[in-house]
Formats: C-alpha cells, sequence, structure tokens
C-alpha cells in the first residue's frame, strides 16, 4: 500500500514501510516501527515504557493512551531505590532520578496489542519480524544512538543487565559497534506467540514485582493485572482554518501547544520574517505566557473531566492574548513515528521509556521505566503522586486536518522541549508556507524558567540589537541539538503526494512507498 513513514532511525522506518508493502495499514506500520524501534531505539523507547497513539481513520479519529500508570501503593518494602543522575547536552545538564523505586507501571506491550485489534490487519508476528530480526542479528551503532549512549552512561552501565547490551565487552558502544539484543528477540516471539498480556501476568510481571518488593520499587501484581489501555477523543481545535487533533488532558502537552496556538492565531504571522526579532518576540513571548497559564492552577486540575475547555475558553485565554499583545509592543527521552496510507489512514505515535531505570527485566533486555523520577511529570514533587492514576505526559502526537483528511502527521521526543518543538514546526509549515522538510529542519527556540534557548540559524547581532532578550537570560547553542526534540513527520502536499521529514537533531529518517 502507498503511504510514508517518518521515524528517529532508518531501520525503524524501514519496518513501517515494509509493512505497507505486505499490504498492511498505517496502524500495522506504526506497531511495527515502535517494536522496531526498542531495538534500534533503545535508549529512547522500551517495552518497559509508556506512550500515545494518535489514530485517524475516514470513520473516527481516536486517541490511545498506553501511558504509564502510578503504583497503587505509596509504600515500598525496604526503602526506595531512587537516585539522581546527571544527563549532560553540552550547553545543558538536565538531573533525573533512576532505580527500581522510579518505575511507573508500564504500557507499552498493551498498548500495542490493544491497537492491533482495534485497528490492525495483519498478524502480529509479521508485524514483530523486524524487530525480532535486528534483535537477534544486531544493528550498528550510528552517531546519534552513541550520542543518546554518552548521554546516560550513568544508566546504561549501572550494573550487569544493562552492561550486557551497552557495554557487553567492558566498554560503552561506540558508533560503529553491533548492538544485540537476542534474549529481547526470545520475548518477542514469546509474547507473540502466547499473546501480549503475559507481560502483565506471567513470569516477565512476576519477575518484576517480586525484584521490586525486594530491592525498593513499589509495583506489585495488581498494578500490572490492573492495567488498562484508555482510548480517548482528542483534543480539537481550529487554527488558521485546519483542525488540529492533538493529546487531551490528563496529559498536559497536547492542551499546551493548542493554547499557545490559540495566543498566536490572533497575530497575522505571514506579515512577519520568519526569525526575525519580531517574530522570536511574539513567539518566546506566546511560549512564556503559555508556562504562566499552566502554573496558574492548569496542573492542579489536570484531571477534572472538563479541564481543557476551560483552559481553551475565550474567557481564559483573553487576558493572556492582551498581556502577550502588550509584551510583543513593548519590546525537549522520547521517540516519535507518523505514518500516513493511500486509505487515508494516518497514525501519530510517541513512546518513552524515560531515561531508563537501570533495572532490565531479568531474561528480557527490558529495561523498564523511570517515569516517577522525571520532574516534569511531578510537578507536586517526588513521592507526591497520586496511587493508581495515569501519570501526565508532554507527549503529543499531534495532527493536521484539512477538509478532514490528514495533512500533516508529526509529534516529538524531548522532555518538557516537545510542546515548542511541535508548535514551531506547525508555525512554520502553516503561518509561512515552509516545505515540511524546510519546517522541521529550522532553528528553534525554547523558554523556560527565564532562559531563551535559540539554536544556530538566527540573526545574532540583529536579536542582541534589538529589545527582544530583555531581562531574559540568553544560550546560544553552537549547533543543532536533540535538546531541540526531533519531529518526524509525514503529510500530503498540495498536489496529494505523500511527503516525509526525519528531524536532524535525531538523526530522523524516512520511507516512502
Amino acid at each position: 500500500m502507498p503511504g510514508a513513514v517518518a521515524a528517529g532511525h532508518p531501520q525503524t522506518a524501514a519496518a513501517g514501510a515494509e509493512m505497507l508493502r505486505l499490504g498492511g495499514n498505517a496502524f500495522d506500520a506504526a506497531i511495527a516501527a515502535v517494536l522496531t524501534a526498542c531495538v534500534t531505539e533503545s535508549a529512547l523507547t522500551s517495552l518497559g515504557g509508556g506512550g500515545f497513539l494518535l489514530a485517524h481513520t475516514p470513520q473516527e479519529d481516536l486517541l490511545f493512551d498506553f501511558f504509564t500508570q502510578t503504583p497503587g501503593q505509596q509504600t515500598t518494602a525496604q526503602p526506595p531505590d531512587f537516585y539522581p543522575i546527571d544527563a549532560n547536552f553540552g550547553n545543558t545538564v538536565q538531573e533525573f532520578h533512576v532505580g527500581l523505586g522510579a518505575i511507573a507501571v508500564p504500557g507499552l506491550p498493551a498498548g500495542l496489542a490493544h491497537v492491533h485489534r482495534r485497528l490492525g490487519r495483519l498478524p502480529l508476528a509479521a508485524i514483530a519480524a523486524p524487530a525480532i530480526h535486528w534483535a537477534r542479528t544486531g544493528v550498528t551503532v550510528d552517531a546519534f544512538q552513541s550520542y543518546c549512549y554518552q548521554i546516560l552512561d550513568a544508566i546504561l552501565t549501572a550494573n550487569p543487565a544493562a552492561r550486557e547490551i551497552y557495554a557487553p565487552s567492558g566498554k560503552r558502544l561506540k558508533k560503529g559497534d553491533r548492538l544485540r539484543m537476542p534474549a529481547l528477540a526470545d520475548t518477542l516471539e514469546m509474547l507473540v506467540k502466547v499473546g501480549f498480556e503475559e507481560f502483565y501476568r506471567g513470569a516477565i510481571g512476576h519477575q518484576l514485582v517480586q525484584d521490586c518488593q525486594v530491592k525498593g520499587g513499589y509495583l506489585t501484581q495488581a498494578d500490572l493485572q490492573n492495567y488498562r489501555v484508555i482510548e480517548r477523543q482528542p483534543l480539537r481545535l481550529t487554527y488558521r482554518n485546519r483542525t488540529l487533533l492533538t493529546n487531551p488532558p490528563p496529559s498536559s502537552g497536547g492542551a499546551l501547544i493548542a493554547f499557545c496556538l490559540n495566543l498566536l492565531s490572533k497575530f497575522d504571522l505571514s506579515q512577519l520574517t520568519r526569525g526575525s526579532p519580531a517574530h522570536l518576540k511574539l513567539l518566546s513571548q506566546a511560549m512564556k505566557m503559555t508556562n504562566e497559564a499552566r502554573r496558574d492552577g492548569y496542573d492542579a486540575r489536570l484531571y477534572e473531566a472538563d479541564v481543557a475547555e476551560r483552559f481553551l475558553a475565550d474567557g481564559h485565554v483573553e487576558p493572556y492574548r492582551q498581556a502577550l499583545a502588550e509584551a510583543v509592543n513593548k519590546w525537549g527521552s522520547t521517540t516519535h513515528i507518523s505514518v500516513i496510507d493511500s486509505e487515508g489512514n494516518a497514525a501519530s505515535v510517541t513512546t518513552s521509556n524515560g531515561e531508563g531505570s537501570s533495572y532490565v527485566i531479568p531474561g528480557t533486555q527490558i529495561m523498564a521505566n523511570n517515569m516517577l523520577g522525571e520532574e516534569d511529570l511531578n510537578p507536586q514533587g517526588f513521592h507526591q503522586w497520586q496511587p493508581n492514576q495515569r501519570i501526565s505526559s508532554m507527549m503529543a502526537p499531534t495532527m493536521l486536518l484539512q477538509s478532514g483528511q490528514p495533512q500533516l502527521v508529526l509529534g516529538s521526543g524531548g522532555s518538557n522541549r516537545i510542546r515548542t518543538a511541535i508548535l514551531q514546526v506547525i508555525s512554520n509549515l502553516v503561518d509561512f508556507n515552509l516545505p515540511l522538510a524546510e519546517a522541521v529542519s529550522a532553528p528553534r527556540i525554547h523558554w523556560e524558567r527565564e532562559i531563551f534557548n535559540l539554536e544556530p540559524g538566527f540573526d545574532r547581532v540583529a536579536i542582541e540589537q534589538s529589545n527582544l532578550l530583555g531581562s531574559e537570560q540568553p544560550l546560544w547553542w553552537p549547533q543543532a541539538n536533540m535538546f531541540f526534540g526531533g519531529v518526524h513527520s509525514v503529510g500530503v502536499d498540495a498536489e496529494g503526494q505523500f511527503q516525509a521529514a526525519g528531524d536532524e537533531r535525531r538523526d530522523g529518517a524516512i520511507a516512502i512507498v
């Protein structure tokens, strides 16, 4: 079937494309790509993590939430195994917490099986075949994965089971080395034969729970057996005569993107020069206002039924629009896969293992997540989460529809930079009519906590001579970096041709069938 795939690794994209060639649809392709990414991009995603898949078919739009869940109890039999590590991006250092006490209930195995039952076409054995092949025969480590291993070295070499994967000869794998995960291949073959629920109810789940109980984690057998995939209606709004679909609450990333686009919708960006001081002033202040709106009670109300409607209502947005106008007048571990096919189906799927907990489930080579150790996912503080609750995420698989047809399918990795990366690609394409590849590769900014991050490519002299920065602290990055996300995107151009763009910041790859 004709279609297009964009992903974070050539073999990930190729796995999705192979499903299309076999007659599968966009959802078969997305599942195959996610499973393959658990090998080719194993530092970013894992069966021990979770994610979201936004699905569009000619009949319906659905958001499948299979993100991680908080445990049912906040006590551990042993002192929590929970400690900090630093991830050094070069220009900035971000702290994360790992250990068994950082593991939330995984959702990825349940999610992929659920989407396959609902929307898949090909047999699961065929869909998992590329991942099993690469796990068993090995994949060559590329420059970006080597960089990821370097950043996460403290996690990937923390214990013998992790070193068996990422430092099998005693030294951490580098570019050109071969990553092999034969135990994961065996595990995938078993799950295909007996069903992915075995992850939760069989020996894998029992081992994970036993280790948590003995070594300082929170998970119980009830946490695994009670996990369910949630089908949600996507958050929907209109931007420049296009319909935007994205991840709804309780995840926050989609609503924050929607809020920022709502602010920008009252300004005619086409009259600005993209990347000029005036454009960056508007964009950065919109990011700032969105962060202020988030802090003003939004996080505290995430689990209320109508939080999105109230957050995006004109009466709530208008004061921020006025403040934005006054401000302007005064002076991003995660991987993403986008798929579209010729039957009108589209899948936008973002998955993550966090940075990994460093704990590998014995005999599987599956590293569990550290979602209880991500500061941005725990705004009330560590160990303050509500029991048995779906964790709120910044992940925001997104689509733009025009006349009911998918025009753009995108999403990103990048922690709290996800929302600003997606926002800028949408604006580049819609407001400035950039071709998709250029919209993705264009330099980005990110405003957070009074720090104004800028990628190279902007006119530094003009910006510094303007009143754009004001009291903001600028951080000029020497080169494009994964810090600013990885927006792997597919779409359809004005002539009806498939197009795709893999974000070079995360060595993105594409495949068009």
